[in-house]
């Protein structure tokens, strides 16, 4: 009998007492490890109450190719050394772009399951180490091997592909992408953390000052959309994404700490608990009946929603995966949030 659409419950309450981040961008001082170290120093820091490394019974790391990164594999026992924490049972998770999320799936699991009360959940990756070309390279081993990567699609062209089937049903165009990017550009302005802490306005406002300290010609654009839409300022991808509607490579880690609701009080004054949370699996891009949405993605929130005891209409603020501008509009529309076309 299928299961894949049965509602499921966690066997008791989970929650998040303490979260961290290092800093993003490109560090070829440091290496993955280094960076979780800053994460968890910085999740430790943001906790109420007395914690020790000694606390954690179980840890997963999600990480997507430090193998083709950095020449490194098997990642979480060095980063179990480097934290103090051995032998503490440690995993990585790999899963592509979900690397991290499906590791704070299965650090939910292992406490929900009563194995556990306590558990570290973190996520890390380094991919400056390789020239752009290299990088696209390794992102492109998560498409399919057999199919997709002899026909020359790459993670850009891949998406680029899900914009132009966007545009081509609904009445989706050029600027809906570009206003993702200035608003998530507005958003990273606000984070100290962030790669980039700089709205388009000040890149445009930037790149102006600098032609006219050089003696060229001031371009004249009076507004972000002005600047985004020249192809020397935001040359094209893989047609319709430019480059402001990628994400860039970066070096940057993140984690966070996991208990039994029951004992949350011991380290948090105000800990979160986790209502719902799913995961499921679509096909690849070429055996997709259509590449407008991703059924992962619609499945997974259903299950969240279910759990909870939630529609989309209960959520007040929401979080999706921007990996390109067009993955957001989709995610919108996938989760609930918008009518197909709308997001």
């Amino acid at each position: 009998m299928a299961t894949t659409n049965k509602k499921r419950q966690l066997g008791r309450q989970v929650s998040i007492v303490g979260a961290g981040l290092s800093q993003f961008g490109a560090f070829p001082e440091k290496d993955s490890r280094d960076l979780f170290v800053e994460a968890f120093q910085d999740m430790v820091q943001s906790m109420d109450h007395g914690f020790e490394v000694q606390d954690i019974e179980c840890a997963y790391v999600g990480n997507y190719s430090s193998d083709l990164f950095e020449n490194q594999g098997h990642t979480a026992p060095i980063v179990a050394d480097w934290l103090g924490m051995t032998p503490v049972p440690i995993t990585r998770i790999e899963n592509a772009c979900a690397s991290s999320g499906s590791a704070l799936r299965e650090g939910v699991m292992a406490i929900a399951s009563g194995m556990y009360d306590v558990v570290l959940v973190g996520g890390m990756e380094k991919m400056t180490n390789l020239p752009t070309e290299g990088v696209t390279d390794v992102l492109a081993s998560a498409a399919d091997g057999l199919y997709e990567v002899p026909a020359g699609l790459t993670f850009p062209g891949i998406f680029g592909a899900i914009a132009k089937a966007h545009m081509d049903r609904y009445e989706t165009n050029l600027d809906h992408l570009l206003k993702v990017g200035i608003k998530n550009h507005q958003n990273g302005a606000l984070n100290p953390k962030a790669q980039f802490q700089q709205t388009i306005t000040a890149m445009m406002e930037r790149r102006k000052a600098r032609a006219q300290e050089r003696g060229q010609a001031v371009p004249d654009w009076q507004t972000d959309l002005d600047f985004l839409n020249d192809a020397q300022a935001n040359p094209w991808i893989a047609w319709p994404l430019r480059l402001y509607d990628c994400a860039p490579i970066t070096d940057g880690a993140s984690c966070v700490l996991l208990v039994s609701s029951d004992i949350a009080h011991n380290f948090s004054d105000a800990p979160i608990s986790i209502a719902g949370i799913g995961q499921a699996t679509g096909k690849p891009l070429h055996d997709s009946e259509e590449l407008t949405s991703l059924s992962a993605a619609k499945a997974a929130s259903q299950q969240a929603y279910d759990m909870a005891g939630v529609t989309a209409a209960d959520i007040d603020l929401a979080e999706v995966h921007d990996c390109f501008t067009i993955a957001e509009i989709v995610a919108s529309e996938d989760l609930g949030f918008f009518a197909p076309g709308e997001g």
